[in-house]
């Protein structure tokens, strides 16, 4: 795998760019180091404590590891956006993220890795994941060092991620912040809950559209909860329309009104904003 980077600003040398810009490991960074993984636009090593002019060009060349995902046989999933280090795909409702075993070869990454294999290339992994029951946007990396610092930036909530819902009832603020921590119920294998020792979670969430017995909200995460939006969501009595594990009615196709719509960060390696829609 290769990609290329330039450099944004004088005096950056590569030991600060992947220390301290991209934050990459220790163990990454010795790897790297190694394998004598970065060049100049000439092919020629690069001296890792060298001040760079801005714009200078490196160029990385990395051993990918296989992923473990089967490729599906064809890939079934759209694609919305695509660089040298990440694709952000959109997921169908009612596909799983990644496979839980290894008969499940019907998941996103099965058919991320379809796309993958017919470009020749072996690596693919989710920086998050999607409930089955939840469409929209999922961002896959291309290469290792991307799977890192996208991770990263998703644990330090650089990554703006906005759901759409419709919720049962009638929202009466127009905007509010649920803060409720999140746990595990003792009574129900997947069900989750609010819960005093549960985990902090934070959601927000702006009103778009009152219906006659339902509200369109859209909603962004400032922590990641398994089912989070659904338990807050159910939390201040307004379940998501179809959601019945958490006491919402069912609708009439089956299943719950819940998608990730937009993707908004800055982009670590093409150093610009980056804002990516499903519609």
């Amino acid at each position: 795998m290769q990609f290329s980077y330039k450099i944004p600003q004088a005096g950056l040398t590569v030991e600060a760019l992947l220390r301290e810009k991209w934050r990459l490991g220790k163990k990454l960074v010795h790897e790297l180091r190694m394998a004598k993984a970065v060049k100049n636009a000439d092919g020629d090593s690069v001296k890792w404590n060298e001040p760079l002019s801005k714009g200078a060009l490196l160029c990385f060349s990395l051993e990918m590891p296989k992923s473990d995902y089967a490729p599906a046989k064809q890939c079934n999933v759209d694609i919305r956006y695509e660089d040298q280090h990440i694709l952000i795909v959109s997921k169908p409702k009612g596909m799983s993220t990644h496979p839980n075993d290894d008969y499940d070869k019907d998941t996103c990454m099965n058919h991320v890795m379809a796309y993958m294999k017919k470009k020749g290339l072996v690596y693919a992994e989710h920086v998050h994941r999607l409930d089955q029951g939840t469409e929209g946007l999922l961002i896959v990396a291309k290469h290792s060092i991307a799977k890192s610092v996208f991770d990263r930036m998703i644990e330090e909530k650089s990554i703006v991620r906005t759901y759409e819902a419709e919720v049962h009832g009638i929202l009466k603020a127009n905007r509010g912040t649920i803060n409720a921590p999140i746990g595990r119920d003792r009574h129900h294998p997947t069900r989750r809950i609010v819960s005093k020792s549960g985990q902090h979670a934070v959601t927000h969430f702006q009103v778009v559209k009152r219906k006659e017995h339902s509200t369109i909200v859209h909603l962004q995460l400032e922590t990641g909860r398994t089912h989070q939006i659904r338990v807050h969501m159910a939390h201040i009595g307004h379940p998501i329309v179809g959601d019945v594990l958490y006491h919402g009615r069912k609708s009439k196709t089956g299943d719950y009104k819940l998608h990730a719509i937009q993707l908004e960060f800055e982009h670590p390696f093409l150093n610009k904003k980056v804002i990516v829609k499903d519609e």
